[in-house]
């Protein structure tokens, strides 16, 4: 059965307007999922998202021009970076009033979470940041990137597809971001994707978040008081190892764990032991008054 799901529109700047829902749980803070580069809520695995909302309220949300949140016209007409994401998120909670939250960041939802630490830190009570690097440090040395496979992939996301070609190519990248250590359920991820164009509307790709500016704000972790937990996904071609290690070395007290076979997608297995793995930390932090 699936979760009682309440959705609603936020505002969140002039003629910028998210979707968000909530999936109600125990009077507990709320646990805000921030999603990864191009990906909508509706991507988020069932099992992640029934264990969380098991304990704690979940809001999750499409970052503009994903899913049915819009904000540009067009793709090159992009006129934000990832710190205006981070503002996104900081208003999906004041619509919803909450006044502090647990917060999820994946991928370059970890990103985004990152500079609400930095920026915000009253306002969250833990977070976990999942399957991302540590914002630039000016000087750092370069931690490792994509392979040429997946960047041969990327170089492909906006050529023409009709509705199969479109979902045939989001299971291929989808293989690649798993990675190889775990089994991949092509028909699972499949399913995704097609929940994904259903709640979108669309069977376009998006593109909106390929080029996105990340403010070199890396030396500032430093000061993060909140208590945070880093999740290597060591399989993860995006941000293979050392990225978690760096990120958690660069937050100091941040505690890094790592789940054998996690990649930078995840099957229904997968998530449901990262889930455990996420409440164990969430749940250890005392609910706000």
């Amino acid at each position: 059965m699936h979760a009682v799901r309440v959705p609603r529109f936020v505002h969140a700047a002039p003629g910028v307007t998210l979707w968000a829902q909530t999936h109600p749980g125990p009077a507990t803070d709320p646990v805000l999922l921030v999603a990864d580069a191009g990906a909508s809520l509706a991507l988020w695995p069932e099992p992640l998202l029934a264990t969380l909302a098991a304990h704690h309220p979940v809001i999750c949300y499409d970052h503009r021009d994903t899913g049915r949140s819009r904000a540009s016209a067009e793709a090159d007409e992009v006129d934000y970076d990832v710190t205006t994401l981070a503002a996104d998120a900081l208003a999906v909670l004041d619509a919803y009033d909450v006044a502090r939250a647990h917060v999820l960041g994946w991928g370059m939802g970890g990103l985004v979470a990152q500079l609400l630490l930095l920026d915000h830190a009253d306002r969250f009570a833990s977070a976990t940041l999942v399957a991302t690097r540590p914002l630039p440090v000016p000087g750092a040395p370069a931690l490792p990137g994509p392979p040429t496979a997946l960047r041969r992939l990327w170089a492909e996301l906006d050529d023409p597809r009709d509705r199969e070609g479109e979902l045939a190519w989001r299971v291929v990248h989808d293989r690649l971001l798993h990675g190889t250590a775990l089994p991949f359920d092509a028909a699972a991820f499949r399913a995704r994707h097609e929940r994904a164009m259903a709640h979108a509307g669309t069977e376009d790709p998006v593109t909106a978040h390929t080029h996105l500016a990340v403010p070199a704000r890396g030396a500032e972790l430093a000061s993060v008081v909140v208590p945070t937990l880093v999740v290597e996904a060591p399989a993860d071609p995006v941000d293979p190892p050392p990225a978690a290690a760096t990120l958690a070395a660069a937050l100091g007290r941040a505690r890094l764990v790592g789940l054998p076979g996690l990649g930078r997608v995840v099957g229904d297995t997968t998530a449901a032991r990262l889930a455990d793995t996420i409440i164990n930390h969430t749940m250890s932090i005392p609910t706000s008054a």
